[in-house]
């Protein structure tokens, strides 16, 4: 979970959109070479602590470690005061710095979940993803060709839409297992659109900028790549 020269700007982006409360990692500071800083989610907001190597110890705020492990020990039973008001916060949730899914987003990638722990012992490498992307697209209706505006969520290998992003239950659940390709879609008159290949069905959807679109396609044909892997493993293994 020490993130090096991530900056604060990136650590913020990580830590609320993949993160959740207590969720924390370290990374060094840009205002001196003596000085880390970390940071730590609370609620909605990103909070960062100073932390000074003085070659002996760990100086935070007013107490004084002798390793990092014993002052992760420490605050991961007692709050950080975390702002004026008052809020508090607590480590729960180190955030690693080797991840499981691509670097898609500009100087921010989505991380894997991790198990609560408190110790280097209680990570585990090969955790659950969190839901690695959401977002408003418009989509093309199957029989009545117009678009609407759906709220998208992926996460694992299924992609819904809904209504809206206030809506709970979805209007479709995508298995990405069934998908065979994911690509660029120019036959639309609308611009940053793209399709997604099932067998009985062909989805139209098309993003707001071109940005948004390739960033949904390289996390889909991410999806995609990983899933193939999963199964040529799985027949290797039967045939073994």
């Amino acid at each position: 979970w020490y993130h090096d020269n991530l900056s604060r700007h990136a650590a913020e982006a990580l830590l609320l959109s993949n993160g959740q409360d207590g969720s924390y990692l370290l990374r060094k500071s840009t205002e001196r070479q003596d000085l880390y800083s970390l940071s730590v989610r609370g609620k909605d907001s990103v909070k960062h602590f100073h932390i000074e190597l003085t070659g002996t110890s760990l100086k935070f705020g007013f107490n004084e470690f002798s390793n990092l492990k014993e002052l992760v020990m420490h605050f991961a039973n007692q709050p950080l005061i975390g702002s004026e008001t008052g809020t508090l916060i607590v480590l729960k949730y180190p955030y690693p710095r080797q991840v499981e899914e691509p670097s898609i987003y500009e100087s921010v990638r989505v991380h894997t979940a991790m198990q609560t722990g408190r110790t280097e012992s209680d990570l585990v490498p090969n955790a659950p993803s969190l839901g690695t992307k959401e977002g408003y697209l418009i989509k093309q209706g199957k029989i009545v060709k117009n678009w609407k505006t759906r709220w998208f969520t992926l996460h694992r290998n299924e992609l819904k839409y809904f209504k809206d992003q206030t809506a709970t239950e979805p209007i479709r659940a995508l298995d990405l297992t069934e998908c065979s390709a994911v690509q660029f879609d120019y036959s639309q008159e609308k611009v940053n659109c793209f399709c997604l290949v099932f067998p009985l069905r062909t989805y139209y959807l098309c993003a707001r900028t071109g940005i948004e679109a390739d960033e949904w396609m390289k996390i889909l044909r991410w999806k995609l790549s990983q899933i193939r892997k999963q199964m040529e493993q799985r027949d290797a293994t039967l045939r073994s």
